[in-house]
């Protein structure tokens, strides 16, 4: 598999990210980044690729020999941006939004690296399409008393019992789990290659 010439840190304390990543054969430090998320922009795409370039640059601070992956993951309906719910009422309004309807699923990713005393970075982001069924309260409401909606953007988890919510997706699925783990794989292989893919 990929042989990197630095140790790789993962500037992220999900365990999705961590499966996904030993699910492609990577090995990789935790280093979890503990900056302020609360950033004053309305885009999806914006939001996530600021959010995960300002995680990976927290923890290249202190891993200035390695290479650091930031990553994160907002659910977008329309125009507004979902991330974790603050509560279960919340989860309940999250989901009742979602039912019967289509959203995005944005994940950003920063690689980065110091070389010869300058950040290397590399951020981007991927979007999935997903459409959801139109779930009934009672069910949604199940689904809440579960616990698993209370960490996941959008208040679900479609690589968990959340699965049942979701009728087709059209994209990465593993960018909706939280990490497109396919273009990391590509990208990091074109830093020790010095190609594009």
């Amino acid at each position: 598999m990929l042989q990197l010439q630095k140790p790789l840190v993962l500037a992220s304390g999900s365990p999705r990210r961590k499966e996904l990543l030993e699910q492609v054969g990577l090995s990789f430090t935790v280093d979890v980044a503990d900056v302020d998320e609360n950033l004053e922009e309305d885009r999806p795409a914006s939001l996530v690729e600021q959010l995960s370039r300002k995680k990976a640059l927290a923890v290249l601070a202190r891993h200035p020999e390695a290479i650091v992956l930031g990553a994160d993951t907002v659910v977008a309906y329309e125009d507004e941006i979902l991330g974790k719910p603050e509560d279960e009422a919340d989860a309940l309004n999250m989901l009742s939004m979602l039912a019967g309807r289509v959203h995005h699923v944005y994940t950003g990713v920063t690689l980065c690296y110091m070389e010869d005393g300058q950040q290397v970075l590399d951020t981007f982001h991927v979007c999935t399409k997903v459409s959801m069924y139109d779930t009934p309260r009672d069910l949604l409401e199940d689904y809440i008393r579960t616990g698993e909606p209370m960490d996941k953007a959008g208040s679900y988890g479609i690589q968990g019992k959340g699965a049942v919510l979701v009728k087709v997706i059209e994209g990465d699925y593993n960018n909706v789990v939280g990490l497109p783990v396919s273009e990391v794989f590509r990208r990091l292989d074109g830093m020790v290659h010095k190609k594009s893919y």
